[in-house]
Parts: C-alpha cells; structure tokens; sequence
C-alpha cells in the first residue's frame, strides 16, 4: 500500500476529489468543495478497497467520476457514474392500507431531503375525489394549521409532531368512516422543488 497512488477526480474537470499517496489519506490535497465531504473507508484500505463516501450530496455532484491506482511500474482506473441526484424525495406505503370503520390509521409520509423540514414550506395531505382535492391537513412556515382541514376531517387527523424534525410527516387519521376510503397524497414543496407520494387507503368493514 505504501507505493500505491489513488485519485478520484471528476471526470469532465479533472478535479482532483480525493487523494491517497504516501501509505495515507491526503485531504489537504482536495478541491475546496469536496473537503470534508469525500473520504475512504479508512479500514478497509488494508483490504485494497479505496471506495470513496461522498456526504452531503449537492445537485452539482451529477457526472463521471474516475479513480485512478498508479504503482511504480503500472496504472489502472475505473469509472463511476452518478447519474441523478433527486433533492427532494416523498415516499408514502406501497401497499393500499387497510382499516375498519372507527379504528384509527396511520398515512405513511417520509421526506428524504438535504433540505431541513424546517425550511419546507408546505406539506399539504390531500384525499382525491373524483371531481376535487379535498385538504385533509396542512403544515407551512413550521407549524400545522389543523383549522385549514376540510370538515370531514378537522379534529380528526394530526401530525406526530415529534417526527417532523426528522422529515416524518406521516398523519394519524381518527375513526375511519366508510367515506374516508380512497387515494390520498402527501406533496412536499422546498424552495423550487416539489415532490409527492401516495397513500391507498382501502376500508374493510
């Protein structure tokens, strides 16, 4: 290891990511905007495995990367693709749900974002109807504003207010009706990103 040289740079640049020569890591020697984002796995160098961990993904970071080793007699690379980074990413249940008239139920809603919850500025649920969106329940500029639901659901549905910090919008809606059976969505809004998920909820009895 202590004769090898690893470089990751970005292809169509020739940045330099990262850097091992020396028998070590040399962080020094990367570009300003990778500093502290791109590292080894540093115990499994030993092993010939110089994968590199990128943080903190940016939009920016899409693209070719190549990471070349160079021993005294030899040189051999390969190429990585990131193809797409997505800023903002909704996902809700991939399968329908399924409650009884009077239970409670949980709609599934997880935001995975650079952004912090606290910068979103909507998140609204919505049950679509045929011919309407009906507002189920809406959060903006950091707070719920359960007054806003529609009147099927107000006093019914909240959010668990402990999970927001954490891209949790996830709502509990209160004794399900007959009516409250259908298709609802969960769209996030963050600077000029947006996003949404689905929910099916099927009642049963």
């Amino acid at each position: 290891m202590e004769n090898l040289e690893v470089e990751w740079r970005r292809k169509e640049s020739e940045t330099l990511v990262h850097l091992y020569e020396g028998g070590e890591s040399r962080p020094e020697a990367q570009q300003q905007d990778y500093q502290d984002r791109a590292n080894f796995f540093t115990e499994e160098i030993k092993h010939g495995n110089f994968s590199l961990r990128l943080d903190n993904l940016r939009a920016e970071d899409k693209g070719e990367y190549t990471c070349t080793v160079h021993t005294q007699k030899e040189s051999g690379e390969t190429e990585v693709q990131i193809k797409d980074v997505e800023r903002l990413l909704v996902s809700g249940s991939d399968r329908s749900i399924s409650a009884s008239v009077g239970e409670d139920v949980t709609l599934n809603c997880s935001v995975d974002s650079h952004i912090t919850p606290e910068d979103f500025e909507q998140v609204s649920w919505k049950k679509t109807d045929e011919d309407e969106d009906i507002l189920v329940l809406l959060y903006e500029n950091n707070e719920a504003f359960p007054d806003s639901s529609n009147e099927r659901y107000r006093d019914r549905v909240e959010f668990f207010t402990a999970e927001i910090p954490k891209g949790n919008f996830s709502v509990r809606l209160k004794s399900v009706r007959t009516e409250d059976k259908g298709v609802y969505i969960c769209e996030v809004f963050a600077g000029r990103d947006s996003a949404n998920a689905t929910v099916v909820l099927e009642q049963l009895g």
